[in-house]
């Protein structure tokens, strides 16, 4: 008992920017071979230390892997949460609405099978479950959050990285979930928006912005009722959380900062633990540190904006 409590007094001192004291083990999960197998291989981390922990869904973006998001998301699970990304699709052209049900599918699958998947006397609180997703995956999370699917489990915080929903949808990107009216989205749960500086630009003369004015971040904020907080990497662009190894292939279709890319990820995945230990675990002093400047975060968040009430 007493090594337990002295191995949570020192995750109390580890700044959200830095790897948490958990050492975090990757699971991956297929749809075979297990006795409760999930609706969709799955990415799995968790810490390897024995306890009950928060569980957080992952929704990747467009035209990527849940396995390109490894380094963002081990920082966030090594801070004592269970990360799940679940891999949506092998091929490109599936709907944005096959996203979102195959979303629905794993969440109401995590109470009979996620324990299965953890290492042993590791287990989930799915009281305390949280949804996140970045570019498109931004938008399937909001999606999921605001009922276009049902789920048989509740979330009690919603985030997303540079979430993007693009003008004029056709069929494959469909709902709409934008209505440009202040504060609309009918969700009553806190909402924490990361946002990039650069992600309303173009990568070069071929490619388009990925997230422009009017789609992007600042427009989701615009519609979240409080609680909820906004913060904006200032020099950094719409792909920039992702693993080192995929920013090269990344930078052909959309901006990217000129900072250190390892900086970005600690920086977001830092303000995700923040988030986290605010709104599911009652412990805002991190938040308030970022939202306040104590904090100091590796990279500039500029704004910051937190709303309350």
């Amino acid at each position: 008992m007493a090594q337990l409590e002295n191995y949570e007094n020192s995750m109390s001192k580890i700044s959200v920017f830095e790897p948490g004291n958990y050492i975090v083990k990757t699971i991956k999960v297929k749809k075979c071979g297990v006795a409760s197998p999930p609706p969709a291989k799955l990415l799995v981390f968790s810490p390897e230390f024995e306890g009950t922990y928060p569980v957080l869904l992952f929704c990747h973006g467009y035209c990527t892997n849940n396995t390109w998001y490894s380094q963002i998301l081990s920082h966030v699970s090594s801070h004592g949460y269970i990360v799940v990304a679940p891999q949506f699709y092998q091929c490109l052209l599936i709907s944005l609405n096959d996203e979102i049900k195959t979303a629905a599918k794993v969440t109401n699958w995590l109470p009979q099978g996620l324990t299965q998947s953890l290492p042993q006397h590791v287990k989930p609180n799915l009281t305390k479950l949280s949804l996140m997703g970045h570019s498109r995956g931004g938008k399937v999370a909001f999606a999921l959050a605001l009922g276009h699917e049902p789920t048989s489990l509740k979330f009690k915080a919603l985030l997303g990285l540079d979430p993007v929903s693009m003008p004029n949808p056709p069929a494959w990107v469909e709902p709409s979930i934008l209505s440009y009216v202040p504060r609309s989205f009918e969700l009553s749960i806190p909402i924490g928006i990361v946002g990039t500086g650069l992600s309303n630009r173009k990568s070069g003369c071929f490619f388009p912005p990925l997230a422009p004015d009017g789609f992007n971040s600042s427009e989701f904020f615009n519609e979240s009722k409080p609680p909820c907080c906004y913060f904006r990497a200032k020099d950094y662009g719409h792909c920039d959380v992702l693993d080192e190894s995929k920013l090269g292939l990344a930078s052909w279709v959309c901006k990217s900062g000129k900072g250190c890319k390892e900086k970005m990820r600690r920086g977001v995945g830092g303000v995700v633990v923040a988030f986290l230990k605010a709104y599911l675990g009652g412990e805002f002093q991190d938040l308030e540190g970022v939202v306040c400047g104590k904090d100091v975060a590796p990279i500039t968040f500029d704004p910051v904006i937190c709303i309350k009430e």
